[in-house]
């Protein structure tokens, strides 16, 4: 009898461990319930006529500058829509200031934050992890202290600031709540990822510095997360892996992409030749490690068996074997830096211009609005009724260290069809061109100019 007891006790110990592992596993899972992403009043709007007036008020530029900065417009992607700050806008940009700083914040920060709150149906004061990824600005009280004072979030909310993690930083704010998630279980988290541009815009003539202006674009977005697993049926997406890699070790990685100052003083970010090894070395790493997860099995077998058999000799000309990547995903979220980016990892991941065209849109309508970037891709699929339900989504992030961090969701519903940002807009796109010609058309004259360095051209004026 006494044997059968402990036997007993010993079942039901097995048991209740087993019931609580799942318990556990459980509440570890991470829920996307919504996202929003930021539009700028239009106003704001960055065009061909408004982008001129600010050239010519830079007076460091010279004709070697207009020609380098025509070329790069029309080739950039970027389209007649994008936002740019207030003070670029206002022609103040000599003179930034930490009110006019601020004040962009808080318009996307609150922005997006009321739209989260109001469409989900969830009070600030649930809220139980906050997570801001806002680079290239301080403040005292911080940034999370004025959404904690705004909303009248709970004191014992779990606080973090992430800055410098640059256009990855929203990847790595998911990661890092899927991991509290493991920790604190039946909980809300809000993400909410920007960059300020009013104090950051490049008022000198460096090339490899003035790119970014050129580029970057006001957005942000936020996020609202959960690992309740009540919540699973109003969820649009669940997390299934993340992967992190950061090669800053390497020097040459390292100061790839940084925030300097040129040799007149002016603050800014210089992108180096080094950038493009840098970003591939990073993705093929992180690659290593998130594909063997996601992959079937037989792609690997077959891509393992081509690439032995293929002829490694110096005089062929074939195609090189690559892995088909739509066979582990449905659906890619490339960060939306620039054409160059987009063009080499489409070439690298085999992927065609349909596969591509959220990534091209988003950037052609909205700039470069780094961490957010991915998700103005996420909501043109939406609005594009592309997402069904048990679809995997690629999110590629890259950033400055140099980072590639990717995570990949599955669809947990049909009826993804928000459009979101794009409500106005949505309808004319695709575009078959995202060329700037209009900027070309109005400025080709600068391509006759002669060689005149640093000495303002007057012609522009008319």
């Amino acid at each position: 009898m006494d044997l059968f007891m402990a036997i007993s006790l010993l079942f039901l110990c097995f048991i209740f461990f087993i019931y609580k592992s799942y318990l556990r596993k459980r509440n570890q899972n991470c829920y996307l319930l919504g996202y929003e992403c930021y539009k700028a009043s239009d106003d704001l709007k960055l065009d061909t006529e408004t982008c001129g007036k600010l050239i010519l008020r830079n007076k460091n530029l010279g004709s070697d500058q207009y020609k380098f900065l025509l070329r790069t417009m029309v080739n950039a992607g970027i389209g007649e829509e994008t936002y740019g700050p207030r003070n670029v806008i206002d022609g103040t940009e000599e003179t930034p200031n930490l009110s006019g700083s601020l004040s962009e914040v808080d318009d996307i920060v609150f922005g997006t934050l009321d739209k989260l709150f109001d469409n989900n149906g969830v009070s600030p004061s649930e809220i139980d992890i906050l997570v801001i990824t806002i680079s290239m600005i301080t403040s005292v009280p911080s940034l999370p202290a004025r959404v904690i004072n705004r909303y009248k979030m709970r004191d014992d909310v779990k606080v973090f600031n992430l800055s410098g993690m640059g256009c990855s930083a929203s990847v790595i704010a998911v990661d890092l709540v899927h991991h509290l998630f493991k920790t604190y279980m039946n909980s809300f988290a809000v993400i909410v990822s920007s960059e300020s541009l009013i104090p950051n815009w490049y008022r000198g003539n460096e090339r490899s510095m003035m790119l970014p202006n050129i580029l970057f674009r006001l957005g942000g977005c936020s996020l609202l997360l959960t690992n309740k697993s009540s919540m699973k049926h109003k969820s649009l997406m669940k997390l299934k892996l993340s992967v992190r890699f950061h090669g800053g070790a390497s020097d040459e990685a390292y100061q790839s992409c940084t925030r300097v100052e040129d040799s007149q003083g002016y603050c800014g970010f210089s992108l180096s030749k080094s950038l493009p090894q840098a970003a591939a070395k990073a993705v093929t790493m992180n690659f290593r490690v998130l594909l063997p997860k996601t992959i079937p099995l037989r792609e690997l077998v077959r891509y393992a068996t081509v690439s032995f058999l293929h002829p490694k000799t110096n005089n062929n000309k074939g195609k090189t074997p690559s892995l088909n990547m739509k066979s582990g995903f449905q659906h890619f979220c490339i960060h939306p830096g620039g054409r160059a980016v987009i063009d080499a990892m489409g070439r690298s991941l085999g992927l065609n211009e349909y596969d591509l065209e959220p990534t091209r849109m988003a950037l052609h309508r909205f700039g470069n609005t780094s961490a957010a970037g991915i998700w103005y891709v996420l909501s043109y699929m939406e609005a594009k009724k592309r997402l069904k339900k048990g679809d995997r989504i690629l999110m590629i992030s890259l950033g400055a260290g140099f980072k590639c961090n990717n995570c990949v969701w599955e669809v947990m519903k049909d009826a993804m069809d928000d459009v979101n940002v794009w409500k106005d807009c949505i309808s004319r796109y695709p575009v078959k061109s995202t060329a700037n010609t209009s900027f070309l058309e109005k400025y080709s004259w600068v391509n006759e100019l002669e060689p005149q360095p640093n000495k303002k051209i007057e012609k522009i004026k008319n």
